[in-house]
């Protein structure tokens, strides 16, 4: 499955939050991640994320779809970060 992941943590949580998601997907600007992961992955991130996250004051949002094609991605000014894939 395709996501894209976008969270908002309190600034001592930031670094650890950031750290966990690079581990699973690719980081395109502050706070927003996308890209391939499997069920389980993406289950495991959530359990990870769960333990740094104060559901009190924290969120995560995670958009899904089966595939990328589905999705539309259009960018204004710079890109983040480029993600090329190599086969």
């Amino acid at each position: 499955m395709y996501v894209i992941l976008v969270y908002d943590v309190g600034e001592k949580r930031t670094a650890k939050m950031l750290k966990l998601c690079r581990r699973y997907l690719n980081w395109i600007q502050n706070s927003v991640f996308e890209g391939e992961i499997t069920e389980v992955k993406l289950k495991e991130l959530k359990i990870e994320a769960s333990y740094i996250l104060d559901r009190k004051e924290d969120s995560i949002i995670i958009f899904s779809s089966r595939q990328q094609r589905w999705l539309e991605k259009e960018i204004l000014g710079k890109e983040r970060a480029v993600i090329d894939n190599f086969l």
